[in-house]
């Protein structure tokens, strides 16, 4: 059982067709979705209809959350705001309805999933060090968490303490729980423009970190063209 694990589409149709392109062809049989499918890219609609077709467990990101509102609550900076207002306008009263209806964390198999934190969910706040990771642990029930938020690949190991580590090739060990980040499919923040995944091979208990080219100026010309800010467009070619 190889479980493909991708969070922070962003509406980057582009993006996400090649992740489940490369995880179809890395043997992955099953799906799983950590959240914000929408905001700050172009294709907001299609990229909700193309995750529900793959029909996966999937948790609620904070742009979820935001698009499915009728008004903002006001938590974006100026730049984020002005994407979600854009895509409210290019979602359907049903898109909404079924990001509005989304779970904050779940189990899946036996592990779990969440978008921001384990602690406070619905903060939505970001895990970025040992300390912010601790506090998730103490509510983690699983061996294995991952999450997503911040567009970073990233993981955390509690064992006699907690550790950073790189998320590039990892083992899971008895006795040892892991909080990791798969890092963003539609706008990455970790200086590498490529979209990030994660593989969860369960019966060898071992998590790879994917990155996957795509077509990044389509995904650019869409934004230019759909009138969002040039920005958005700008950070995807330096993933930041």
């Amino acid at each position: 059982m190889r479980f493909a694990i991708f969070s922070d589409v962003h509406a980057n149709l582009e993006a996400l067709e090649a992740v489940l392109e490369d995880a179809h062809e890395h043997h992955c049989t099953h799906f799983v979705c950590l959240g914000d499918v929408v905001g700050y890219n172009a294709n907001p609609h299609e990229c909700v209809k193309r995750v529900r077709d793959v029909d996966c467990p999937i948790v609620k990101g904070n742009h979820d959350e935001q698009a499915s509102l009728i008004e903002s609550s006001r938590d974006f900076n100026e730049l984020a705001e002005r994407a979600i207002q854009w895509t409210r306008d290019h979602l359907t009263a049903e898109d909404k309805m079924w990001l509005r209806d989304l779970r904050l964390q779940r189990a899946v198999r036996d592990f779990t999933i969440v978008h921001a934190t384990l602690d406070t969910p619905a903060r939505w706040g970001y895990v970025f060090n040992n300390l912010d990771a601790a506090a998730s642990f103490t509510y983690q029930h699983t061996t294995v968490c991952f999450f997503g938020h911040t567009h970073i690949p990233m993981a955390f190991i509690r064992h006699d303490g907690v550790r950073r580590v790189s998320t590039e090739l990892l083992r899971i060990e008895t006795g040892k729980k892991y909080f990791i980040n798969t890092g963003s499919v539609g706008q990455p923040r970790d200086g590498n423009w490529r979209a990030a995944y994660c593989i969860y091979d369960v019966e060898n208990n071992i998590i790879e970190q994917r990155r996957v080219k795509y077509k990044v100026a389509t995904a650019q010309n869409k934004i230019i063209k759909a009138g969002l800010p040039p920005l958005l467009a700008e950070r995807l070619a330096i993933g930041r």
